[in-house]
């Protein structure tokens, strides 16, 4: 759009009022619009040329005749990858990496909650009783992580930094760095054959891989099987990536020794679900990524992706529809 007229640009999405002032003053000649309400940001999405969102209806999708750009605030915009969205020639940019360095912390607290049993010390203080005791360390035991993007990569850095072995997995061959050694992932040539040597060597599993055809289900049955008994799974980037059935018997019935659930495959998770109660199992809200730096790191990579459209620049982290990141 580099020398056309102004550009209609809706947002969507919870914002700060310096962040809103930043938008306002980095697109001064623009036509800017936020909007609390998803109806009424769908409603007026006739006029727009380009949105910052985290989901569309197909309905509005249709309606919106002169939209050249898509910006996803989620680092992984599988809610936008609807049929209409993915068939068309129109551009979907995310902002891939926003929440790594917030993701990787938290994998780490569940790792080091899990692995000393930190309840266990949460109900010796609410009963006021002095329970002392040995427990592991992360000291040498290994971290298997599938997915080796920003925040698999930020997470291999601070395994490092814990004295941890780690093994990535990657779909690209390029060699990763602080991960001692690589294997296959998902879509890669010998993904399926060296998975489950994969997940017998790991003591923690921790997927931060998006959710895709690809990785949809990929860790079932056989999968939880393969890992060691005293091994823990924890995945903070999209539920379903586990076959959820398999995924509570693993826990229930001790295939491996407990996970760390902050993604989750319907969200928000219902509260008759059976992974809240079980003794083995730490839930939260998927709010890993839930931090004022994370949503300033989107900010700054919408901004960079809007000005891209209006001054003809290049786009930062455009999707790969078909493969849906």
């Amino acid at each position: 759009m580099a020398g056309a007229q102004r550009a209609t640009i809706l947002i969507t999405g919870t914002l700060t009022e310096p962040q809103w002032d930043q938008i306002v003053a980095a697109l001064p000649d623009h036509d800017l619009r936020r909007f609390a309400q998803q109806n009424a940001f769908e409603a007026a999405i006739e006029e727009a040329d380009a949105i910052v969102c985290s989901e569309l209806s197909p309905e509005a999708f249709r309606r919106a005749r002169r939209l050249k750009l898509i910006q996803s605030w989620a680092a992984g915009p599988d809610r936008l990858m609807i049929p209409e969205i993915v068939a068309s020639p129109i551009v979907v940019t995310s902002c891939k990496g926003n929440g790594a360095i917030p993701l990787a912390e938290h994998a780490m607290m569940l790792m080091l909650m899990l692995n000393r049993d930190a309840r266990r010390w949460a109900r010796a203080q609410a009963a006021h009783r002095w329970d002392h005791w040995n427990h592991p360390e992360l000291n040498g035991l290994t971290c298997g992580i599938i997915g080796l993007g920003h925040s698999g990569q930020d997470l291999a850095l601070k395994c490092q930094a814990f004295h941890m072995r780690v093994l990535g997995m990657r779909q690209s061959d390029t060699a990763t760095p602080n991960v001692d050694e690589q294997y296959p992932g998902p879509g890669a040539p010998r993904f399926r054959e060296r998975l489950h040597e994969f997940l017998g060597r790991s003591d923690f599993v921790v997927v931060t891989a998006p959710l895709t055809p690809e990785t949809r289900g990929m860790l079932g049955e056989a999968e939880f099987r393969a890992m060691k008994r005293s091994a823990f799974y924890i995945c903070f980037s999209r539920g379903g990536i586990a076959d959820e059935a398999a995924l509570l018997r693993a826990l229930r019935e001790g295939w491996i020794a407990g996970g760390g659930l902050d993604a989750h495959t319907t969200e928000p998770l219902p509260a008759d679900s059976p992974f809240w109660d079980l003794p083995n199992a730490i839930v939260t809200p998927h709010n890993g990524a839930s931090t004022p730096g994370t949503r300033q790191r989107g900010v700054d990579i919408a901004i960079a992706n809007l000005r891209a459209l209006v001054e003809g620049g290049v786009y930062h982290n455009v999707v790969d529809k078909g493969r849906g990141y």
